[in-house]
């Protein structure tokens, strides 16, 4: 038969052309169904009799039973049927139809002549000179060699890597990108809920901010994929997601997300996804959190949370068994004429305990990752990772009883001590856990830390001890199966996510920044700034031997003595390590290839630095030897001439060899509350906040002039604390601390010695009062016009009578004065560059009266865009933040750095003429000070003179520490900036002492 047209045609006259044969077959029609309309009042009971209509009724009925009944069957196969791939799925199954995000019209890649980590056979498999194709969104084949001639395409994109590394794409385990967001305003904040501490139904995709200015930045430091966690205010803070960061056209929360849950799918596409024929269910993602977060949040207890988790798996439980029960029945032949058990609620926690979850715990002590562990036992349910996980390394075994397996844990580098359930974290908690068969992952938290430098995280687990391949693959393949998404990004094999960053140097060595990144087989970064490393950066660096350090910390569970020993540890000849103290310390080091010191006119300059060949790790030469005597160099053995010995009364010389190592100006660190914190989130443990005299009444005891609210730092310092012993031990002698507070008014810094016991010691205060505080910001709680009208009264522009200087007391009297006088720095806490213009118009006002102001910006994010204008203010710049971010609106127009920009903010200071220095923001940071100037030696081509001045003579000249004796450094090894060394001991003349590790 014909079928049926889609249009019927029409006549001229607009009538339908009906034909004969038609109208008699219409007639016809017509006069049937008048006759069964007559027929039908008098046959009905009949009809009824004959059971004609029940039994149609029972068709009817019967045809919707077995509609019913099947869709029940598939809805109880697919509510049972697991997560996640099969055993015997192969990626390369995609590679004909392509990858779900390819965007049509990207053109096809080929990546050739790389050095490619692959991520394969547990993170060791390297290929040599090898190519990488990328095409419909996916990595069609990895080989060794290849010339894109074999690759047929018109629109073929060729990348000649140069011989450069190349590695899967980073994966974030933790990060709360998008849920708080940069700049951080009101309206952007949705990582928490603080309705209940059980919310398994919140979802973090429902917060996913588009507009956050950090993805780009965490995209430029080569993470492409992210798992977005809610915050840890809740036990349970709801559902988390996988998001990749490339933008995408239709620019919504969802185009980003990896792998979809079914719960963000249509029916339609549920259906599908759940079907058998069409790959697998993708997993789902969840927060917990246990311990401080969620007890402070809603003033409970550990055994609150332990309550809360149990009940809420309780009733997750009591819906699995009603859903069991009513699947069994069905499969059974049964049909239940109740509806299926569910709760929008629950549902996502009766997953859980289906296995369909991956479930990231926040937890750090003992105490809660055992409640967890037997949480999971009681339940029956896996857990993915603990997250945080502080004190993971000292119980590896009891992880290893989670029900299903041990979890992976998610671990920050040397981020440690900011609260009591991470104050006993190591840095040597990687190594240790991987010994210990533990899946490692590094992760950011970001913002907590800026996920632009995720890789970071994994050099500096490298750099204390973790094997090469674990501390790449922490950041790459462990992430990624963690996260139920290792079959398809974290490794560069074929049917993968073409997800691929090209390094300008090895992954693991300081400041590796990437040449490309691709995501999807998209590039992401449009005229990248590339960095030249040398071939010597090319290669994982050495790291130190840390085996003492690590053994001590589990013996001591997490806080080994840390204060070294007065005087030096040397080998004997027959093996074992003696303790030599000596009054007059007379040290002779070998084998060192650079020696810098302060100069008279207070410079650092480098007394001897041996010329290295290109390309060469090692030194070309040995070392000279170099002769220290009470803590000052009286000789360096140029030309291979070795110094004579130095004698003193009742002493011998001592010998360390330094491996070619070198001997450097000890550090100096500014932007923390180190000395006067201890555990920052304790306030039991801090000298507290100063009162505000802008916003806050001042007792009247203190007085009511200028200088009663005007503190001193020196007053509430603390000593042998472990971030500044451990900082002492990074080769970080001295630190320059203000008070705290969170207003106008910090009050007067102090400059004092990080290794000094006390604050009796000899030596231990440097400086007792070295600058004059305040900050100067937008959102504080009085308007920046407010702040800059106090500070142009307290600076008194009108003329006025200041006490002499012999009138001036050594306390916090007279501080306004000397800083009127210009004897002491004004330093003013400030981000915006509109404010420093102000704040230097205010001082070109006050220096019109034939004044003198010294003043300091400290913070100064957007220092650059006014940098010439600083430099003749000749105002002094500390960067508190030498790798920027975007935190708030004063500070969100950053200069990035390679490979977003040319220049760093520091460079381009440096460049202008500002005398430039660094400091730091939390005070676990200090420690990293040297790496922080590894980090700007590379970018900005400075010098290892330059770039030590910038934590060292600059600073202290920013902030107006007067001439002081300074203490020497010994890093064995290697340089003061790279991961190949190690500080074995400090050598201070101002103290007349020696301290060894």
């Amino acid at each position: 038969m014909k079928p049926w047209p889609d249009k019927i045609p029409q006549s001229r006259t607009g009538q339908r052309p009906w034909g004969r044969h038609t109208f008699i077959l219409l007639v016809a029609l017509v006069f049937s169904v008048a006759i069964f309309l007559a027929s039908t009042a008098a046959s009905f009971a009949d009809l009824v009799d004959l059971q004609i209509v029940p039994n149609l009724f029972k068709k009817h009925h019967h045809h919707e039973h077995h509609i019913r009944k099947k869709a029940l069957k598939k809805q109880c196969k697919s509510t049972r049927k697991p997560a996640g791939p099969a055993a015997s799925y192969d990626p390369k199954s995609r590679l004909k139809s392509g990858s779900d995000r390819f965007t049509p019209g990207t053109p096809p890649t080929v990546i050739t002549n790389a050095k490619i980590w692959t991520g394969g056979k547990s993170g060791t498999e390297v290929l040599t000179g090898g190519s990488i194709y990328l095409n419909k969104g996916l990595i069609q084949t990895v080989a060794h060699g290849g010339h894109h001639s074999k690759f047929n395409h018109s629109a073929l994109r060729v990348i000649n890597a140069e011989g450069r590394w190349v590695t899967p794409g980073l994966v974030d385990l933790h990060s709360h990108l998008g849920v708080y967001s940069a700049p951080a305003l009101r309206g952007a904040s949705d990582g928490n809920s603080y309705k209940a501490p059980i919310l398994p139904w919140l979802r973090s995709i429902d917060g996913l901010n588009t507009h956050d200015a950090a993805y780009n930045l965490t995209l430029s430091g080569g993470v492409t994929t992210a798992q977005i966690l809610p915050g840890s205010a809740n036990n349970i803070g709801g559902q988390a997601f996988l998001m990749k960061l490339r933008p995408t056209e239709e620019r919504s929360t969802l185009s980003r997300i990896l792998e979809p849950p079914l719960s963000l799918l249509s029916p339609e596409l549920q259906e599908m996804v759940g079907s058998d024929d069409l790959g697998y269910i993708p997993w789902r993602h969840m927060k917990h959190a246990c311990g401080e977060n969620p007890s402070r949040s809603y003033s409970q207890t550990r055994m609150d949370s332990g309550w809360n988790f149990r009940n809420a798996y309780n009733e997750a439980r009591k819906i699995k068994l009603a859903q069991d029960a009513y699947c069994d029945r069905v499969e059974n032949g049964d049909l239940p004429e109740e509806s299926f058990p569910e709760s929008l609620e629950w549902e996502a926690l009766v997953d859980v305990l289906r296995g369909k979850v991956k479930l990231s715990v926040h937890c750090y002590e003992a105490v809660d990752l055992d409640a967890i562990v037997r949480l999971s036992n009681e339940f029956q349910f896996p857990v993915a990772s603990f997250h945080h996980a502080g004190e993971t390394y000292l119980v590896p075994d009891l992880l290893k009883k989670t029900w299903g397996g041990p979890p992976a844990a998610a671990l920050f580098a040397s981020n440690a001590r900011k609260k009591r359930e991470a104050y006993r974290g190591s840095e040597f908690a990687p190594r240790i856990l991987a010994e210990n068969g533990i899946p490692v992952v590094m992760k950011s938290d970001h913002p907590v830390l800026n996920s632009r430098y995720l890789l970071f995280e994994a050099q500096l687990a490298h750099y204390y001890g973790l094997d090469p391949a674990l501390a790449l693959s922490s950041v790459t393949t462990v992430p990624a199966a963690a996260a139920g998404v290792g079959q398809r990004v974290g490794q560069i094999k074929e049917g993968y996510d073409a997800d691929v960053v090209i390094w300008d140097s090895h992954p693991l060595s300081l400041g590796a920044t990437p040449v490309q990144v691709w995501i999807d087989g998209i590039p992401q970064l449009e005229a990248p700034h590339i960095l030249r490393k040398s071939l010597a950066r090319q290669t994982v660096p050495s790291t130190p031997d840390w085996d003492k350090e690590k053994n001590e910390t589990v013996r001591w569970e997490g806080l080994p003595p840390l204060a070294g020993k007065k005087g030096f540890s040397v080998n004997g000849q027959d093996g074992h390590v003696y303790d030599a103290v000596s009054e007059t310390q007379n040290v002779r080091f070998s084998n060192v290839t650079a020696v810098y010191s302060i100069s008279d006119s207070g410079n650092v300059v480098a007394l001897y630095e041996q010329a290295t060949e290109v390309g060469v790790t090692s030194p070309v030469l040995p070392g000279v030897d170099v002769v220290i005597n009470d803590g000052d160099i009286v000789c360096i053995g140029y030309g291979g001439s070795p110094c004579p010995k130095v004698f003193g009364v009742n002493s011998e010389e001592l010998v360390i060899d330094l491996q070619g190592g070198v001997l450097a100006p000890g550090l100096t660190t500014f932007g923390s509350p180190l000395g006067l914190v201890e555990i920052h989130l304790e306030p039991s443990t801090a000298d507290g906040n100063v009162r505000d005299p802008l916003t806050q009444e001042i007792p009247s005891i203190l007085g009511t002039d200028e200088n009663a609210s005007v503190v001193r730092a020196l007053d509430g310092l603390q000593f042998q604390g472990r971030n500044s012993l451990l900082a002492y031990r990074g080769g970080v002698t001295k630190a320059i601390t203000p008070p705290t507070g969170d207003g106008f008014l910090y009050g007067l810094s102090t400059a004092f010695d990080l290794g000094a016991s006390h604050a009796l010691e000899k030596g231990a205060i440097v400086q007792e009062e070295v600058a004059l505080h305040v900050r100067v910001d937008l959102g504080m709680d009085s308007s920046v016009s407010t702040q800059i009208a106090l500070l142009r009264h307290l600076l008194h522009l009108e003329d006025r009578q200041d006490p002499t200087p012999s009138d001036w007391t050594s306390s916090s009297q007279g501080a306004w004065a000397r800083v009127r006088e210009g004897f002491i720095p004004l330093v003013i806490e400030v981000e915006s560059a509109d404010i420093m213009a102000t704040l230097i118009r205010l001082k070109n006002e006050y220096e019109d009266k034939n004044k003198r102001l010294k003043m300091t910006f400290t913070g100064a994010s957007e220092a650059h865009i006014i940098a010439k204008q600083i430099a003749w203010a000749d105002v002094s710049v500390v960067i508190t933040s030498p790798r920027p971010y975007p935190g708030t609106w004063s500070s969100q127009r950053i200069l990035a750095g390679p490979p977003l920009t040319q220049k760093s903010n520091v460079k381009t200071l440096l460049d202008a003429g500002v005398n430039v220095a660094i400091g730091v923001v939390d005070e676990f940071a200090a420690r990293n000070t040297r790496f922080e100037l590894g980090w700007l030696s590379l970018d900005g081509g400075l010098s290892t003179a330059q770039t030590l001045g910038l934590a060292t003579v600059n600073l202290e000249r920013a902030l107006g520490v007067q001439g002081n004796p300074a203490d020497f450094v010994a890093y064995r090894g290697g340089s003061v900036f790279d991961f190949e060394s190690k500080v074995v001991s400090v050598l201070s003349l101002r103290k007349r002492t020696s301290v060894s590790f």
